[in-house]
């Protein structure tokens, strides 16, 4: 499909890639690997014609199309959500402009003899038969289920981008790009800013998606969830897996092992071979045999391994101050910004020990709640803090709370106090801080660098609370897991806010739910809460009467109750398979009519018949059947769960 060949990056002397050569292939789900710094966006950038290399080649079919999130990008300010999202179908929206024009210019003509007006009478049905086949009376609707699929509400679509953070713009972007349905769309660090529900809803469209993938994440479960190939860029070459990421890094172990093998032999065996050049250099009955080895050692192909990057965040945390036995309480809590509800009458109890986890979609309330723990927000109700609680506390928006101007250094001093502070140079080189990276300036730091440093804030005093609020965005996989050894190792009670799967199993025993306006506590892991909820999610009746009903039912009202359920559990069935059906349907559908619009585009209308374009027209009704069905559909399942 795409081909890769011989692609070089140079800057001057360096290397920082050399004749990468590789193939993608349709429906390829690839995870790109490597390390900071060996190239994995720089050559995304390429593959999406965005940069040019120093040498090689991009080969992409004259019909392919790519699709390219980066990991920062700018939106327009002045559209609505909706209206930004829908730019994705623009030669759909043209022409239904040009429709409109044309019926507003008939309506107000009165030539209807001239050749202008007979042009336009033409034109018309032309260009609306065409604005038809091209999905003209359902793009609509695809761009609403896209949206709030990634966590918009309905509410939200009239508001303003510019209103909106970077993370929900980058849902806005990713969300034009699944609508235009490219041959690959390329992703770099898609989940940073998505919650799980919106994860999750993700992967299942990936799954399904009929195009290829290339992505660039630190999220484990979701390049597992995802991807089945892996593809390693390491020391300016890539080495390719067809497995996805947990598997790739059993099958590297290995690899690496025989690599080390094999360098160490040959290593050993050169300096054999120059140790004998050197010692029969000079003597005239070995000439022959110095030269022979002389042109071995110069035929030999230098093996090389990539030196394994040691350098990583150590640390543990101090242990915990003894605090009471209830840490934080909330009773009837509510907050609002504006005339808008965020949680609306909360009770929460947090008990000494415990390892709490933060839930829900963006928006719901899960860091508003942390700034109220933090006081750094007023709210109404109770919130109050138990005996000898200390607070400590990373936040999502380290951008906005570190001083730009300082250095590293000074951010640590200025904060630090008593005894620690003969010990802040070693803290900050725990953290990759040292030598001349300490008088770096913050405002010049990258945003792993500002995670890190907000760390290590972390540790110049106990605490016998800490509250972390999606701690693991901008940092990799390797320093993840040191943090998550070291919150495994704390004595204290512990918040974490994350939309990091991997991160939370077996970090947090308890999950509260944030969802509209209100929390709600699960016991167990965050792997159990996603089963559960998804069960709860398709089987809400079946719960609430197992709930409900704790004996069998012995008397005949109890009979005629169960007969009911047992239909309505029938009916509740028939609903979602009607639901799935559809939903098969409408991608089997849109992939045929994509094929076709690729004939059509790249053929001359005159060489297809009208046997083509009956089907092709018959496949467009069909699916804005089948999007009406399932719209029907899950409104009825909606309905029928509420009651």
């Amino acid at each position: 499909m795409i081909s890769i060949n011989d692609l070089t990056v140079s800057f001057g002397a360096f290397d920082l890639f050399k004749e990468l050569t590789f193939m993608i292939n349709p429906k390829d789900r690839i995870g790109l690997i490597g390390k900071n710094g060996a190239g994995k966006s720089t050559l995304m950038k390429i593959i999406a014609a965005k940069d040019a290399p120093s040498s090689g080649t991009v080969s992409f079919p004259k019909d392919l199309t790519a699709g390219y999130l980066p990991q920062q990008m700018i939106v327009d300010n002045h559209r609505t959500i909706l209206d930004e999202a829908t730019t994705a179908f623009d030669k759909l929206l043209d022409l239904e402009k040009k429709i409109e024009s044309i019926g507003n210019n008939l309506a107000e003509r009165t030539d209807y003899e001239s050749d202008e007006y007979n042009k336009l009478m033409h034109d018309l049905p032309e260009l609306s038969e065409r604005f038809h086949i091209m999905g003209g009376s359902s793009f609509r609707g695809e761009v609403e289920v896209i949206l709030q699929g990634l966590g918009f509400e309905r509410s939200d679509f009239n508001r303003i981008t510019k209103e909106l953070s970077g993370g929900w713009r980058m849902r806005i972007e990713l969300a034009k790009i699944l609508l235009k349905k490219p041959d690959l769309i390329l992703l770099d660090e898609p989940t940073n800013h998505l919650d799980i529900e919106s994860i999750e809803w993700l992967e299942d469209f990936l799954k399904i998606y009929p195009g290829a993938a290339l992505i660039v994440s630190h999220d484990k479960a979701f390049l597992d969830n995802v991807t089945n190939r892996t593809i390693e860029l390491s020391i300016g070459r890539i080495t390719d897996y067809k497995v996805p990421y947990s598997q790739y890094l059993v099958l590297r172990k290995e690899r690496r092992e025989q690599q080390m093998s094999a360098f160490e032999n040959q290593q050993k065996m050169i300096a054999e071979t120059e140790d004998f050049i050197e010692r029969f250099r000079y003597k005239a009955t070995k000439a022959i045999q110095v030269q022979s080895r002389i042109k071995q050692l110069d035929k030999i192909e230098r093996l090389e391994v990539e030196e394994e990057d040691t350098s990583s965040i150590y640390f543990k945390f101090p242990p915990a101050p003894r605090a009471g036995t209830v840490v934080m309480e909330t009773i009837g809590f509510t907050k609002r910004y504006d005339q808008k509800l965020i949680l609306d009458n909360v009770d929460l109890q947090i008990e000494r020990g415990e390892k709490i986890g933060f839930i829900g979609r963006n928006g719901e309330g899960k860091s508003t709640l942390v700034k109220a723990i933090m006081e750094q927000i007023q709210y109404e109700g109770i919130l109050k803090e138990g005996h000898n609680v200390i607070k400590g506390y990373f936040a999502q928006n380290q951008d906005e709370l570190m001083c730009l101007e300082k250095t590293v250094f000074e951010t640590i001093d200025e904060v630090a106090v008593g005894d620690i502070r003969t010990q802040i140079r070693k803290i900050l080189g725990s953290f990759l801080f040292s030598g001349e990276t300490i008088d770096k300036k913050i405002g010049v730091l990258s945003g792993g660098e500002r995670s890190r440093l907000a760390l290590a804030k972390l540790l110049l005093q106990p605490y016998s609370l800490l509250i972390l609020d999606e701690p693991t965005n901008h940092l990799d996989m390797r320093s993840k897991e040191i943090l998550k050894n070291a919150l495994l190792a704390y004595d204290g009670t512990m918040i974490v806010v994350s939309h990091d799967r991997d991160f939370l199993d077996g970090l947090v025993n308890k999950i509260y739910e944030f969802r509209n306006k209100k929390i709600k506590l699960h016991l167990g892991g965050i792997y159990e809460f996603l089963k559960k909820k998804k069960l709860e999610n398709l089987n809400e009746v079946e719960r609430r009467d197992k709930a409900n009903n704790t004996t069998k039912a012995v008397d005949s009202d109890s009979k005629s109750q169960y007969l009911e359920k047992k239909e309505w559990d029938k009916q509740l069935k028939k609903v979602r398979n009607k639901i799935e059906e559809s939903e098969q349907n409408i991608f089997k559908l849109e992939a045929e009519i994509e094929q076709m619009d690729k004939l059509m585009q790249n053929a001359d209308s005159q060489n297809l018949n009208s046997d083509f374009f009956s089907k092709y027209d018959n496949a467009k009704t069909l699916l804005n059947k089948a999007m009406e069905d399932w719209e029907t559909n899950t409104i009825e399942l909606e309905n029928m769960q509420k009651n």
